[in-house]
């Protein structure tokens, strides 16, 4: 399975998510900020979450959250955490494969297989412009918004 990169279409996806069923091509138009992470209320992807909801007035996109756990966790993880953008559930890990944001990684010093964080910018017409595959949570978002600004010009 070929992964996108800047240049090809989005891979489409139609999913559950904390605002309902929620699918990519709903949000054309404008700007999207798709970020797949591992786990509700881990210290990362907390951080990480956190980060997007303080940019996010700034940002001038919509920020799409995508990972395994069921609707109602990522409720209750966006009520914590005033998270005022969609959490989709991927259980069965469909969109991150599409995506490329799910494989083997290391942690702790063993392989695993799991959700790899990885962030595409998709701009209004659907295309991706940017991926940003195996990021670490600390300072991403402020290289999301540097890359936003790069591409719009």
């Amino acid at each position: 399975m070929t992964t996108p990169d800047a240049g090809d279409p989005a891979p489409p996806f139609q999913a559950a998510s904390t605002d309902g069923p929620l699918a990519l091509d709903d949000l054309r138009g404008s700007w999207v900020v798709l970020y797949f992470y591992p786990k509700d209320f881990t210290p990362g992807c907390t951080t990480e979450a956190c980060d997007f909801r303080d940019a996010m007035p700034g940002l001038d996109a919509r920020v799409i959250g995508v990972s395994p756990d069921p609707v109602d966790k990522h409720a209750d993880f966006a009520a914590e955490h005033g998270l005022a953008f969609p959490l989709v559930s991927d259980p069965d890990h469909a969109i991150a494969e599409a995506y490329g944001a799910y494989g083997t990684k290391k942690m702790y010093g063993k392989e695993v297989v799991g959700m790899l964080r990885s962030t595409f910018l998709i701009d209004p017409d659907g295309v991706v412009r940017e991926a940003m595959r195996n990021v670490k949570a600390k300072g991403h978002v402020e290289r999301v918004r540097a890359k936003l600004e790069a591409l719009r010009g």
